[in-house]
């Protein structure tokens, strides 16, 4: 077993809100993720999209380890890769704190998963609205986070799928969160109406992109967004 990533007193904290730096200003990542930490963020969201298993690029290891230069929040990393297998070393390296899969993409997802515990991160299982939530069950005991999808991935900007929340609630009350821990965190198109839906469902973790980072005051809006959750909690 690897070293215990960073983790600080906010990082099993309940709600957390995670700003995703796919919605940043990418001329200027470094004071992006600073900003997103002084602004109350608990987690920093980091998605990767290599354009085959998702309809969209996005950066890579080096640009997260840039990241993890630039911020203390631990990274939550979302591969959004065909392959997430062949590139675990070099996100691992490059600091994720936690690294997400999805059950969809071409890999072994249980070997995968051990391999991301056995180097010292947090592993999450990810997937996509159409998927159904047995898909992803039989992995609820390896995992310490369930990423629901609640928009179809690829773009930021989409509207929040309502749909999702049954799938959110049974996650939420399944009989293995009793004896194993998980968060049910939610993204795509998270805003503070969206959260509190999810809340309402039993989500515990928000991806945050848009309504976060084109809000005039990043502060104020994940305050906002936290007393929304915690009043539909």
């Amino acid at each position: 077993m690897g070293a215990k990533p960073y983790e600080s007193a906010s990082t099993m904290a309940s709600p957390v809100i995670a700003p995703s730096i796919l919605a940043a200003d990418f001329s200027r990542f470094g004071e992006e993720a600073r900003r997103a930490e002084e602004a109350g963020g608990d987690w920093l969201h980091v998605d990767i999209m290599d354009g085959h298993f998702v309809p969209n690029i996005s950066f890579g290891p080096g640009v997260t380890a840039s990241l993890k230069k630039a911020t203390k929040l631990p990274l939550d990393v979302h591969l959004m890769i065909e392959r997430p297998d062949q590139y675990l070393d070099a996100f691992v390296k490059a600091g994720a704190f936690r690294l997400s899969v999805h059950v969809e993409a071409k890999h072994d997802v249980r070997e995968t998963l051990k391999r991301i515990r056995d180097a010292g991160c947090r592993a999450g299982i990810a997937f996509n609205p159409a998927t159904p939530c047995s898909a992803v069950e039989p992995y609820l005991r390896d995992v310490d986070l369930v990423l629901c999808m609640t928009v179809v991935p690829g773009f930021g900007g989409q509207k929040f799928m309502p749909e999702v929340l049954e799938k959110v609630r049974h996650l939420a009350t399944h009989a293995s969160r009793r004896k194993h821990f998980y968060h049910v965190e939610v993204d795509g198109g998270i805003d503070m109406q969206s959260a509190a839906r999810s809340a309402t469902a039993g989500a515990d973790a928000y991806v945050a992109g848009t309504s976060l980072f084109r809000a005039k005051d990043m502060k104020r809006e994940i305050a906002a967004m936290r007393k929304a959750v915690r009043s539909n909690i």
